[in-house]
């Protein structure tokens, strides 16, 4: 006897087989026990789900009934596909208004020895307009010896007049516990073994179609060896070594520039497609995320004891923002693949960026140049001879003693008084994280026991939350109860605090206080005018 594959030989054969879409297959074998069958059904779903299998199971409920006397022959026929009662037709294959009407024109016959004529028509979406058409009538009215059912994995191409006139079903994506479940009791009669991880693994490349787990099966039992190891599993299917992945991720959590880079090219030297990789650490980036989040023995994963302890302690040397922009810039390099012009340089880059992001907020790299010792990057202002608007000036404070903080009483502080006490504040932060983002925060105004800060422009929330952690260091500069606010960027005109100008208000977007921020490559703070200001300019 020829060779058949798994996936027909362990096909569902009754409703209670049928793997992951219980509720449909509960709901349609009680419709039958109720004599309350439908003229026309439309299955709806991904591939692998069990639509045509239903479809068989279902034809072979109505079909083959006891009074029949070669009842079981029958039904044999109907789940081999050739019995001359339950027709199937391929809708990619007969898509014409023709084929339509030979099958209108067959529906009027009487079955040959059933109760009824089923058609399934597989793929119905590719059927043309006009064939649809042609169908209408006939579906809507059959004859009392027709049953239709419409299998489909894109609906919303089916129109809405056939919808309308079949009872509908959406098939779900099998969950990956109920194929390993399958996939376990197929390997015991097929007499191989399976180590720890394996079944998951195929499970998960089946992505919730048992038709292509099985065939993924398929492709390890054809070595004929009597274990399936996971090394076993990527060496035929040419899947990434996991070792390897690992290695990768362990290299970007720990900040490891080289080392990400050098172990992503040992991938690249064995032949692993770069997509491949890509998809892997996504994968693996999504777990540490769910992790992270959820726990280790969080059930949203499905995976073997030993996978999860070795991805459970990785997780805690990060948390979910960190693993989910991870994934995020991950998915960026893989819809840029298509379309870039050198996909490695990409990819590069983003493990460039992956390893040297030490918290969430060093998004775009601004903290990666910060040192340890919390040395502060001073901007050098140029003055021209006869500058354009006077600045106050101001005699900074002695080094061994810490400045005075303005008076909270104060509507607007100097400037250099505010940024010298914020200094003060950066330089007692605990941790050098905790003070690089210090570093990105710039002091506008101090009033009522309120230290107005500023942020650069797209930085991301995880720096909101660790303004708190700042609160006691303020405290100690600034007095208790000191309360820390974050507004919008000082180039905005609505946190500026302008002074009068013989009734109007200047802003950082009028031009000439624009022109006096660029000639001195300098950051507005405060704008102050007077009444003779355009005068003197």
């Amino acid at each position: 006897m020829s060779y058949t594959v798994l996936a027909r030989r362990y096909r569902s054969r009754d409703f209670d087989e049928l793997i992951g879409q219980d509720a449909i297959a509960d709901t349609l074998k009680r419709a039958v026990a109720q004599d309350r069958v439908a003229h026309a059904y439309l299955f709806c779903g991904t591939r692998g789900v069990g639509k045509t299998s239903l479809a068989r199971i279902l034809a072979r409920a109505i079909n083959a009934i006891d009074a029949l006397t070669d009842c079981e022959a029958v039904g044999e026929a109907i789940m081999r596909g050739d019995d001359l009662d339950v027709i199937e037709i391929d809708g990619a294959s007969n898509r014409g208004v023709e084929q339509a009407r030979e099958l209108i024109a067959s529906a009027g016959l009487s079955p040959a020895r059933c109760p009824y004529k089923v058609y399934i028509i597989d793929e119905v979406h590719m059927l043309t307009s006009e064939a649809f058409n042609t169908l209408l009538k006939t579906m809507e009215e059959p004859p009392s010896h027709v049953k239709f059912i419409l299998c489909t994995t894109e609906p919303h191409k089916v129109p809405a007049t056939i919808r309308s006139r079949c009872q509908r079903f959406d098939f779900k994506p099998i969950a990956s516990a109920a194929i390993v479940e399958h996939l376990r009791a197929i390997i015991g009669l097929e007499g191989v073994e399976a180590q720890d991880g394996v079944l998951e693994r195929v499970a998960t490349l089946g992505q919730g179609s048992m038709r292509d787990a099985l065939s993924v099966l398929e492709r390890l039992l054809a070595g004929g060896d009597a274990s399936i190891s996971l090394e076993g599993v990527e060496s035929s299917l040419g899947l990434p070594p996991t070792e390897l992945i690992m290695q990768v991720v362990d290299a970007i959590v720990e900040g490891d520039v080289a080392g990400a880079l050098q172990q992503a090219d040992v991938l690249m030297q064995q032949g692993v497609a770069l997509d491949q990789v890509v998809e892997a650490l996504i994968e693996t980036f999504r777990s540490l995320m769910l992790m992270s989040a959820c726990g280790p023995e969080t059930e949203l994963l499905d995976m073997a004891d030993t996978r999860r302890d070795a991805l459970s302690q990785r997780a805690k040397q990060g948390t979910p923002d960190v693993f989910a922009h991870a994934v995020a810039v991950l998915e960026a390099v893989a819809r840029q693949a298509a379309l870039a012009a050198s996909v490695r340089a990409i990819f590069d880059a983003s493990l460039v960026r992956l390893a040297m992001a030490s918290s969430i907020e060093d998004d775009e790299g601004r903290l990666s140049s910060t040192s340890s010792t919390g040395a502060k990057k001073k901007t050098q202002v140029k003055h021209r001879s006869k500058p354009p608007l006077k600045r106050e000036a101001h005699k900074p404070a002695p080094a061994k003693t810490p400045p005075k903080p303005p008076a909270p009483q104060e509507t607007a502080a100097a400037p250099v008084d505010l940024v010298a006490c914020w200094s003060t504040v950066t330089d007692a932060l605990q941790g050098a994280a905790l003070q690089a983002a210090g570093e990105l925060l710039k002091p506008v105004a101090f009033a009522d026991g309120v230290l107005q800060l500023t942020a650069p422009q797209g930085a991301s929330s995880a720096l909101v939350e660790r303004i708190g952690a700042m609160q006691p260091a303020a405290a100690a500069t600034f007095g208790e109860g000191v309360r820390l606010e974050l507004i919008d960027s000082p180039r905005s005109p609505a946190s500026v605090q302008a002074g009068p100008v013989s009734g109007a208000h200047l802003s950082t977007q009028d031009p000439l206080v624009r022109m006096v921020s660029e000639v001195f490559d300098a950051e507005v703070v405060q704008v102050r005018a007077s009444g003779e200001l355009k005068k003197n300019v």
